[in-house]
């Protein structure tokens, strides 16, 4: 089994904590990518990320230090935001760490595709950025099958917790076969539509990760036991390329 999860916007550093295992496997397209985004001006740079003069002139600082391969911080520890924050990766048990490192794979526009414990720097390249590289007109290009190689996802199957940015860098290059379960988490509308809302949709993602480190998730079936935050697995609204979970009081 492989659980795909999107990374995060906000980063920090922390290589003194604990150590990275090994370094990303895809580092030397990652560097690739380096010299391209240093080859860009402070204003091209800004426009590609899409930010604040503020986040700008941090990532430029950041841009210009960079080292790919010393002072690293292992990838499940560097990534801030609500995903992250409920997974809650600085209170896991050893035994749970070593199911995430097998498990889990954090998709990056940057690195391709991410270990836990791989070590990464803190960076700014979103999966959807219009990156022009190696010939390709973006990134999805760029990274081409790369990704889902990178994967080895076997048998399968493939638990997609990502947001629809990442999960188009891989789900179609997936080999024919491979078990795919998408993961919705979402509230139901009067007119019987499900609808994600951001913020909520990351912190059940997290969670689940969490849930399923704790529980030493192996099969597909058993996801459709989780319960946290007030959701529930919704039969009727599922099918098996897509497990569907409403809030209790919406099911």
């Amino acid at each position: 089994m492989k659980i795909l999860i999107s990374p995060a916007k906000k980063m920090r550093s922390d290589p003194d904590t604990l150590a990275p295992e090994a370094l990303p496997a895809l580092l030397s397209e990652t560097e690739r990518l380096l010299s391209a985004l240093r080859a860009m001006t402070p204003g091209e740079l800004q426009a590609l990320w899409r930010c604040s003069d503020t986040i700008a002139a941090q990532n430029l600082e950041r841009l210009r230090d960079m080292d790919l391969r010393r002072r690293l911080t292992p990838a499940l520890l560097s990534y801030v935001g609500l995903q992250y924050q409920y997974m809650a990766p600085g209170v896991l048990e050893q035994r749970q760490y070593d199911y995430l490192q097998a498990h889990l794979r954090i998709l990056s526009g940057f690195y391709g595709v991410l270990r836990p414990f791989d070590g990464v720097t803190p960076y700014r390249l979103e999966m959807g950025a219009k990156l022009e590289t190696d010939g390709a007109r973006d990134l999805y290009g760029f990274w081409g099958d790369k990704l889902a190689r990178v994967l080895e996802p076997g048998d399968g199957p493939v638990v997609d917790l990502a947001s629809r940015e990442y999960s188009r860098a891989v789900v179609p290059h997936l080999p024919r076969g491979v078990p795919l379960v998408a993961c919705i988490f979402g509230r139901l509308r009067p007119d019987g539509r499900v609808v994600e809302q951001g913020a909520p949709c990351k912190m059940a993602r997290g969670q689940m990760v969490r849930w399923m480190a704790e529980q030493a998730v192996t099969r597909v079936e058993e996801l459709r036991e989780f319960r946290d935050l007030g959701y529930r697995f919704s039969p009727e609204r599922s099918d098996p390329g897509r497990y569907v979970f409403l809030k209790e009081d919406d099911t």
